[in-house]
């Protein structure tokens, strides 16, 4: 029950608004322009800009446009001069027929803001139509005996034209029996009487025959002409009689054809052929013989046409009785067609604008007229759309209606709207017109690109090849079209950063980021930088996403030693006293590996020795000790390849040779080796070469012990500051770190810093450990009083 409460309610609403509005048009009286008929198409009618003192560029900024009752285009307005024309030619006849004035209603519609001007067009009529007769030979029955003075009913013509141009006079030809007189009828029309001067004699003349014409008021007049036949009839002194002289009669519209109508009668006093009636249509135009039929035996008025209150409400038929000699009467059928609710409401479209952008509320999307041609409330209309949408009807001036966006809207959440304007009147039963409008809304750009995610993370394995596929950025936009079109780029740089544009390139239309060169996870671990996605809209919006790139090591570097030396100079032997237990710390290969994690993690594997058996090396941490006590038999020089591993996938290993002396004592800086390769005899050539090699070395001997003692206390002084570079720099867990829990030197060691001469002069330095005496004394020399290396600098390492 409430919402028809509240739909009764707004009804109401509807219909007051539409009351005060037709009362505010009614204070303004319409203006009116006189128009001849058949003038040519594009004839000047009015200038309305001047008329209404309005500027011609208003007329085209507003949109003006003509809109006229009964929808037709009649007319046509230039927007640039303000001129209204005819847009074809105006049949007054045809608009307006019998009806004086002929005035066409329209009005001049004005947009942004709305406004209704109200004019009338007044066709004028021409004389363009001459008179005609429907029957072109009419028959006369008149009684000899007739006096003179006698008037008889003749038919009448029909002009379409009106006023002066309309029906004006009948004239018959010259004759001695007749004369025509016009009588008028209470509704103006103008018939003819044809008048006896004279009397007639059967024997004499029983037929005349007479020429009617009809005369229109024009200049120069038309007239048309119809044959009179009057047969001179015996006497028949009774006319006939109806029994009433009108009827009226109401008759639905919606009445099928043959429906009757009414029945006449009228009676005749005289008997025999003079005493037979016949009846017949009188003074009809063709409008109405062709909608309604008469019985001529038995006068039954039936429909001949379907009827339609919306063109003519109402006919007035004359009806003539004549008997068989001559004499006649008539009648008169007034018929009332009965309004029924058969004429559903009708829409007319004036304005519609589709698309329309987002987010303008109180846009104006359409205006359009509502009409409905049956009266009372079978004429009343209500006219509604959907509830919740967000678009509203505001009635307008004269049935007109606008539909404006009541609010915002957004497209993204919906970009189309289909909808019914439901026009309905209050006839019953009740018809209604509904007229469906499919509204698209289009887009602006509203809404900035979003990527997937906030932040991304890359992994790139070093030593890519040129141009891969790292990984893809993807961002969307709600919006349509151009405005949701992304285009990706990098953000540049900060000064000083890394050169992102070198490293890193991005596919604009796809997001697509690929490597531009080869990575080494030695020189860059990680690096980040920034992508932008900016839509194609005006103004552009965009966004950023933060990437961050890791780069992954692979096993790419073999491990280095970095004692002993193995640059291919003059080797450094190790010492080791024939008097150590097993166990014996002897020496440490010392090695590192650039790579990162297990990659770096670094084993040791004795490969080849002189004594297979006399030594060991620790896989962990490259200690080289004796597994067994040294016996006067074993070679007093001894060689081992030692292997360093890492334990990448597949692994890299290096090769470490060391040379380890065994000695009696420390202080002995070198003995002589039975095994070593005696020279071959030089050849004769070569003793002049050494005689002047000699003397030659003995002058360099003093400069070069001035300049090595200025070297070894500046290289002193220098090994100090740089001996931190021989550490490694990570640790090394799991099996192989294990010994003391902190790396492959996991000990102090100290180093001496051997210095030799190549064959070109040139100088070498290699490391050479001092073992620290680790068990019982060998000797008893006190550790300070070892002699070290000669050109040696002590060096100290500790991690």
């Amino acid at each position: 029950m409430e919402p028809e409460a509240g739909t009764t309610r707004r009804q109401r609403q509807v219909l007051l608004l539409l009351v005060f509005l037709w009362a505010s048009e009614a204070g303004s009286a319409p203006r009116r322009y006189l128009v001849v008929e058949e003038m040519e198409s594009g004839s000047f009618v009015v200038n309305v800009a001047n008329d209404w003192g309005l500027e011609v560029r208003e007329l085209s900024a507003r949109v003006g446009r003509i809109v006229l009752d009964n929808n037709k285009e009649y007319l046509q307005l230039n927007r640039e001069t303000g001129d209204v024309l005819l847009k074809e030619k105006l049949d007054r006849e045809e608009l307006c027929g019998p009806t004086e004035p002929c005035v066409l209603s329209f009005q001049i519609l004005l947009e942004n803001p709305l406004q209704f001007l109200q004019f009338e067009l007044q066709v004028q009529d021409i004389n363009d139509h001459s008179p005609i007769f429907l029957d072109t030979e009419m028959l006369l029955k008149i009684l000899e005996s007739t006096t003179p003075g006698t008037s008889f009913l003749l038919e009448t013509a029909q002009d379409l034209d009106v006023g002066r141009n309309g029906l004006q006079n009948y004239t018959v030809n010259p004759n001695s029996h007749f004369h025509v007189k016009i009588r008028e009828s209470r509704e103006g029309t103008k018939y003819p009487e044809l008048v006896l001067d004279k009397a007639l004699d059967r024997e004499e003349k029983p037929e005349v025959i007479l020429i009617l014409t009809a005369w229109d008021g024009g200049y120069p007049p038309r007239s048309g002409t119809a044959l009179v036949r009057v047969l001179v009839m015996d006497i028949n002194d009774n006319a006939p009689v109806f029994s009433q002289p009108r009827y009226e009669v109401q008759i639905p519209e919606n009445s099928p054809i043959g429906s009757l109508v009414v029945t006449v009668s009228a009676r005749d006093l005289d008997s025999g052929n003079n005493g037979e009636i016949t009846y017949t249509l009188f003074h009809s135009p063709e409008s109405i013989r062709k909608t309604f039929q008469i019985n001529p035996t038995t006068g039954d008025l039936r429909l001949g046409a379907y009827l339609d209150y919306e063109t003519i409400h109402d006919y007035t038929l004359r009806i003539q009785a004549t008997d068989g000699g001559g004499l006649s009467e008539e009648c008169t059928v007034f018929v009332q067609v009965t309004d029924l609710n058969d004429n559903p409401p009708e829409l007319t479209m004036s304005s519609l604008t589709s698309p329309i952008p987002e987010n303008s509320p109180n846009f104006v999307v359409a205006i359009f007229k509502i009409r409905d041609p049956d009266s009372g409330d079978n004429g009343k209309m209500l006219c509604f759309i959907q509830d919740h949408l967000p678009f509203v009807l505001k009635p307008s001036v004269k049935s007109f209606y606008t539909l404006l966006t009541e609010g915002a809207l957004d497209r993204e959440n919906r970009s189309e709207y289909n909808f019914t304007i439901t026009v309905t009147d209050l006839g019953s039963p009740r018809l209604k017109t509904e007229y469906n409008i499919t509204i698209m809304i289009s887009d602006i750009n509203d809404n900035a690109p979003v990527f997937n995610q906030t932040a991304y993370t890359l992994y790139l394995k070093e030593n890519n090849s040129p141009a891969l596929h790292i990984g893809s950025v993807s961002a969307s936009d709600r919006d349509s079209e151009t405005n949701a079109k992304i285009t990706y780029s990098l953000q540049p740089p900060e000064p000083g950063d890394l050169p992102l544009f070198s490293y890193i390139s991005i596919d604009s239309d796809n997001g697509h980021l690929y490597a531009l060169r080869s990575l080494d996870y030695e020189t860059t671990q990680a690096f980040q930088f920034t992508v932008w996605a900016v839509d194609g809209g005006s103004p552009a919006l965009s966004s950023q996403a933060l990437i961050h790139v890791v780069v992954l090591d692979e096993n790419d570097n073999s491990p280095f030693v970095l004692y002993p030396l193995q640059n291919g100079t003059a080797s450094c032997n190790d010492l080791a006293p024939r008097a150590a237990e097993p166990g014996y710390l002897v020496t440490k290969v010392v090695a590192v590996d650039g790579d990162s994690g297990q990659n770096s993690w670094l084993s040791y594997q004795l490969l080849k020795a002189t004594d297979p058996g006399l030594f060991t090396v620790w896989a962990h941490n490259g200690e080289v000790r004796t597994a067994r006590p040294i016996s006067d038999r074993d070679a007093i020089k001894q060689r081992l390849l030692v292997l360093v591993k890492d334990n990448g996938q597949p692994p890299l290993s290096t090769a470490a040779t060391l040379n380890v002396l065994l000695v009696d004592r420390f202080s002995e800086p070198y003995v002589k080796l039975p095994n070593e390769p005696k020279d071959e005899p030089q050849t004769d050539s070569l003793t002049i070469y050494l005689v002047i090699s000699l003397v030659s070395i003995s002058f360099l001997f003093l400069v070069s012990v001035i300049l090595f003692i200025t070297v070894c206390l500046w290289r002193r002084k220098r090994g100090v500051v740089e001996g931190g570079n021989f550490a490694t720099g990570g640790s090394f867990p799991g099996h192989l770190v294990n010994v003391g829990g902190t790396g492959t030197l996991s000990q102090s060691y100290q180093y001496e810093v051997c210095l030799t001469s190549g064959s070109g002069g040139e100088e070498f330095k290699f490391l050479k450990p001092i073992i620290p005496n680790l068990s019982a004394p060998i000797t008893q020399k006190d550790p300070e009083e070892i002699t070290p290396f000669p050109n040696s600098i002590q060096l100290e390492i500790e991690k």
